[in-house]
């Protein structure tokens, strides 16, 4: 595994610490970090992964909205990643227990100095369905 950027390493330390599920990506898409929190939702412990692709993760869970499967690029991760922007939506994943779950998902990029991408953070929760 390639030596991760010092922002990277930053976000993960804050992000094991948060209240709120948390999920990063290196600058390739695939995963670097998910919070305790973001354990309880997506049903597997980030111990059990420790590495999921960019391939992986963004079909391994499933995701529909308004009873369609979303495609990659409307995922608010892989926006923030490709797109260097802030991005927010609302959708269902299957989690690896199995549990629909309803979320709301705030995704944006990681940014070091010379506006270099070296990654991106979603922060989601689960709410009622509609």
């Amino acid at each position: 595994m390639a030596q991760q950027a010092v922002e990277l390493i930053l976000v993960r330390h804050l992000a094991s610490r948060l209240a709120v599920p948390v999920f990063v990506v290196d600058p390739a898409g695939d995963l670097v970090f998910f919070n305790e929190p973001a354990e309880q939702v997506l049903g597997r412990r980030y111990d059990e992964i420790r590495f999921m692709s960019f391939e992986e993760w963004t079909t391994a869970f499933v995701p529909t909205a308004e009873g369609r499967s979303l495609a990659v690029d409307e995922l608010p991760l892989v926006v923030a990643l490709r797109k260097a922007v802030p991005a927010h939506s609302r959708f269902d994943i299957v989690s690896s227990d199995r549990v629909r779950r309803s979320l709301e998902v705030t995704a944006f990029p990681i940014i070091a100095p010379r506006e270099r991408l070296v990654g991106a953070v979603a922060m989601f929760w689960e709410t009622a369905e509609p």
